[in-house]
């Protein structure tokens, strides 16, 4: 689980920042890079799969989220926050927004360099486990996947409380 929070100086814009989802692997490389060199602090959180099996995978983004945020140096004033909720006992001022990442630019650039992070985890992880095809799938179940865990069996990189059969 990858979280990242980004701060802006004010009425700094990235152009083309965008729900990372709707961005295609070379653009959020790209952008990625430009928002390193924009922002003023950039916080990445991370949880790992044995905190997700303990936590839950909610649990667990919040807890991320709480890790990106306590990472940004300084200290933010506000957080937007994408979805309908923050991490509990939040000791800043928040406000959170349903499907922020496609109204926020701001929360569209930690969007990016989460998705960047963890791509990159993936990448170094499939040359650890290379039969998972993470180089491809980044972590998501494709058939290839579940192929290679039925003749590979589990890492330690796997959550234990994803159903791994299929």
């Amino acid at each position: 689980m990858v979280a990242a929070a980004v701060v802006f100086p004010p009425g700094v814009a990235v152009p083309e920042v965008n729900d990372s989802k709707k961005l295609s692997l070379q653009k959020r490389e790209r952008l990625s890079k430009v928002i390193l060199d924009m922002a003023v602090s950039v916080g990445v959180g991370l949880c790992t799969p044995e905190e997700i099996d303990v936590l839950n995978i909610l649990h667990a983004s919040m807890e991320a989220m709480r890790r990106a945020v306590s990472n940004l140096v300084p200290s933010p004033d506000f957080l937007l926050v994408d979805g309908n909720r923050c991490f509990p006992d939040s000791p800043w001022p928040f406000e959170t927004v349903i499907k922020g990442d496609a109204k926020s630019s701001t929360i569209a650039a930690a969007s990016i360099i989460a998705k960047t992070t963890r791509d990159a985890m993936m990448m170094d992880l499939h040359e650890q486990f290379p039969d998972y095809g993470w180089d491809t799938n980044v972590g998501y179940p494709t058939k290839k996947h579940y192929e290679a865990l039925a003749l590979h069996g589990i890492t330690p990189l796997h959550r234990k409380s994803f159903r791994l059969n299929r």
